[in-house]
């Protein structure tokens, strides 16, 4: 189990953070659309997880391409792999969507306050109201800004003005 299906269930060290129903007391039952979405998220995560990673795989058969654009390739796979490839597109495409609708919900605004420093107004998240960058940016960031993996490529940092 990797540090994050940890954090998601709710295991790990004493730096660990729990999440989940069991760690909040909430007088209401869970949302049952909430629990659904997440549950859907795991079943990705754990499915993703079991799958072999092409990483290395991928850099070797680009090599490998006929005059045709394709690869000939002979493999074994697994179930989980075959699970994993059959609905990798898809989700992804879901998870940009998830993504790039979080980032237009979660987007600074100035929140017309008095500064003493015009040039650097105090900024608020448009969506939930927290001081920018809001805890739901700060955690894409987190998660989608720098390179999560040895050997991923490291994505472009966005500069601001």
């Amino acid at each position: 189990m990797t540090p994050d299906t940890a954090r998601l269930h709710g295991e790990g060290g004493a730096g660990a953070r729990p999440t989940g129903p069991a760690t909040m007391k909430a007088e209401k039952p869970e949302d049952p659309q909430r629990q659904g979405l997440r549950e859907r998220l795991e079943n990705i995560l754990i499915r993703t997880e079991k799958a072999t990673s092409w990483h290395d795989e991928a850099e070797r058969l680009r090599s490998l391409v006929n005059r045709e654009g394709y690869v000939p390739i002979r493999t074994r796979l697994a179930i989980e792999d075959l699970d994993f490839l059959g609905g990798a597109r898809a989700d992804l495409l879901r998870f940009l969507e998830l993504g790039l609708r979080l980032l237009d919900l979660h987007q600074p605004r100035d929140a017309g306050g008095i500064t003493s420093d015009a040039a650097h107004p105090i900024l608020r998240c448009r969506s939930c109201m927290w001081r920018w960058p809001c805890p739901t940016f700060r955690a894409m960031s987190e998660s989608f800004g720098a390179s999560r993996e040895a050997g991923e490529p490291e994505l472009p940092e966005t500069e601001t003005a």
